[in-house]
């Protein structure tokens, strides 16, 4: 018998401790994860693999509202959930973020239980 493909999520985050950590929380068994450290490389690495789950951060040189734009404008990645997992707190940044095409927008500091979660519910969702 066959095993599921593994759930696979990107982290676009450019603070290594940040990124390592997300990495390190998330991966386990049928959960694999790869980062980028800009918009330019988590653009790239979406638009040539399959993920399941996006979390981005807002970014030097390109910002992650306008990654997330690209990306939701894209036919070959507009399907897949993308959450802002930023530091950025005002109303106008969610804002920019859900109308660039954002499923969602997680606050930092994040807890790992509220990661835990998102990863659960969209791996129940894939099936």
């Amino acid at each position: 018998m066959n095993e599921p493909a593994p759930f696979r999520i990107l982290v676009v985050e450019d603070e290594p401790v940040i990124r390592e950590l997300v990495r390190s929380m998330l991966h386990d068994g049928p959960v694999e994860v790869e980062t980028a450290a800009n918009g330019v490389e988590g653009l790239k690495r979406a638009r040539t693999q399959t993920f399941h789950l996006i979390l981005l951060d807002v970014l030097p040189l390109m910002d992650g509202v306008t990654v997330c734009r690209m990306l939701k404008g894209d036919p070959v990645t507009a399907g897949v959930p993308l959450y802002m997992l930023t530091a950025k707190v005002k109303k106008s940044d969610m804002e920019a973020a859900l109308a660039a095409g954002a499923d969602g927008y997680i606050h930092k500091p994040f807890r790992a239980a509220e990661l835990m979660e998102l990863v659960a519910r969209h791996r129940e969702k894939r099936g």
